[in-house]
């Protein structure tokens, strides 16, 4: 073994078969004038070598070294973990150095990768460019042979449209009760369309009045009901008009319903009026029962 304060050119260790603990360890170092201090031939050894009761168990060459090499380092050849390296400061500072080595060609191997990932990306970049920005459009002329009056137009109309997409902030912070109570007949995502603001901006101000639900079913559900009564009433006309009158008064009744939901649309349909609902639900079961059995009678 030569003197340590060459730089390192290869290092091999070897591990007793019969006593384990023993560790042997061959240096080979390049002198000032550049020629190997000792001849070894270190390319003909390799890990898992055998020689006599000698098994190689590393092989480090700095000609042929690179980063990932590391990673065969034994623990028994770890300073970190093997603190009784320390008392052998030729075999310790060699490890270092074969370390310091490997950050080193590492932080090569790194910019080695980002330099070529950089200039693929900027190809890729400069293809992609040249093949989605080739333009075969005479851009002198106008498209489909529109004229200059009908495309100003055209583009008129497509600015006022996004214009009335959506209602200014200031028009959305004016929104009142009145303005939601028009569109309480319509769903609530047909509302917010006509009163141009989004789903959740007039849920918010629903919150705002105090609405917990839109009220479009219990409208829908009153306006079936005042329908119903109004045929209701013509028909008992002509037989009794002393039942037509009667159900004129309710219709009156749940049409001030209508008008009182409208205005407070946080109340909730009176009970006797949703028993009222319920009991044409039922008579209309009924008929419908009584039509699908006379359809299903024999003939015969």
């Amino acid at each position: 073994m030569a003197s340590p304060s060459h730089p390192l050119k290869a290092l091999v260790a070897f591990r007793n078969l019969i006593r384990p603990e023993l560790i042997r360890t061959v240096h080979l170092y390049l002198s000032e004038e550049g020629g190997e201090v000792e001849k070894f031939e270190v390319s003909s050894y390799f890990e898992g070598l055998v020689n006599g009761v000698w098994l190689c168990i590393f092989v480090f060459d700095a000609e042929c070294w690179c980063s990932s090499d590391i990673d065969r380092l034994p623990t028994v050849l770890t300073v970190s973990r093997n603190r009784k390296l320390e008392t052998i400061p030729s075999l310790s500072n060699d490890l270092q150095t074969i370390t310091q080595l490997t950050r080193e060609i590492r932080k090569i191997e790194e910019c080695d990768i980002k330099s070529e990932e950089a200039s693929k990306f900027k190809e890729d970049k400069n293809n992609w460019y040249k093949s989605h920005h080739m333009c075969n459009v005479d851009l002198n002329s106008l498209p489909y042979g529109l004229s200059e009056n009908e495309e100003s137009d055209q583009s008129a109309t497509d600015v006022s449209w996004k214009k009335k997409k959506r209602a200014a902030t200031k028009d959305i912070a004016s929104l009142g009760l009145e303005d939601l109570a028009k569109y309480f007949d319509l769903p609530i995502i047909e509302a917010s369309k006509n009163l141009k603001v989004g789903l959740t901006v007039l849920k918010k101000k629903c919150r705002e009045f105090g609405i917990p639900r839109w009220p479009h079913r219990k409208i829908k559900s009153l306006d079936g009901l005042i329908s119903d009564l109004q045929e209701e009433v013509k028909r008992q006309q002509e037989d009794d008009e002393e039942a037509a009158l009667a159900v004129a008064q309710r219709q009156k009744m749940i049409e001030s319903e209508k008008e009182r939901i409208e205005k407070k649309p946080f109340m909730d349909i009176q009970i006797e009026t949703k028993k009222f609902r319920q009991d044409i639900f039922k008579k209309r079961h009924r008929a419908r029962v009584l039509e699908n059995q006379c359809r299903t009678l024999p003939l015969f």
